[in-house]
């Protein structure tokens, strides 16, 4: 796991970068994510420790990925994320994880996720924006997917896909981890 301190300057240094680069004021991106100017001002000087879903409401507010965000070595034109280098963004309370392993921007953020949940644990998503697609291969145990107002059932070896512009969720309901794999593309900012 990477140094949380390396995560948190580079969060930092991209977001005060990339809110610059696209002419965003702090209350203007405020305005656009949802999250409070203070929030922002706090992340730009690497004072806190924002929650997953304040990052994400922030990448997509400005139409960059997740792991862009958090990218502390963009020189490089091949980029090889080692098992000890992705940033783990969610832990459930029985010691289940969701890991960010890499991310691009290709023509819209696109980031390829590991999940493990023990059971009983589940994560709740609020929606993205139009046009994003999550893509989840269920590796071992069973997902319960939740979209809309249905549940779905995903076995291991079974891929589901959907568009994630409304609330979704992922839930192991079963006796057994669950382990997963996702891919989330976003489309690029208009």
């Amino acid at each position: 796991m990477p140094d949380p301190d390396l995560v948190t300057q580079a969060l930092a240094r991209n977001l005060k970068r990339l809110r610059t680069e696209r002419g965003h004021t702090l209350d203007a991106l405020a305005a656009r994510a949802g999250v409070s100017r203070g929030m922002i001002v706090q992340i730009e000087q690497a004072r806190t420790n924002p929650s997953v879903a304040t990052v994400v409401r922030l990448a997509d507010a400005l139409g960059a990925s997740i792991a862009r965000l958090l990218d502390y070595d963009e020189s490089a034109a091949v980029r090889i994320v080692t098992a000890d280098q992705a940033v783990p963004l969610w832990t459930g309370p029985a010691g289940g994880s969701g890991t960010l392993l890499s991310g691009v921007e290709a023509p819209g953020p696109l980031e390829l996720w590991a999940w493990h949940l023990e059971p009983g644990e589940g994560y709740a998503s609020e929606a993205h924006p139009a046009g994003t697609v999550e893509i989840v291969r269920v590796e071992s145990g069973e997902l319960t997917l939740s979209h809309g107002d249905r549940d779905r059932v995903v076995p291991a070896g079974s891929t589901a896909s959907f568009e994630a512009s409304q609330a979704h969720g992922y839930r192991n309901d079963g006796a057994v981890p669950v382990r997963l794999t996702m891919v989330v593309s976003v489309p690029p900012p208009r």
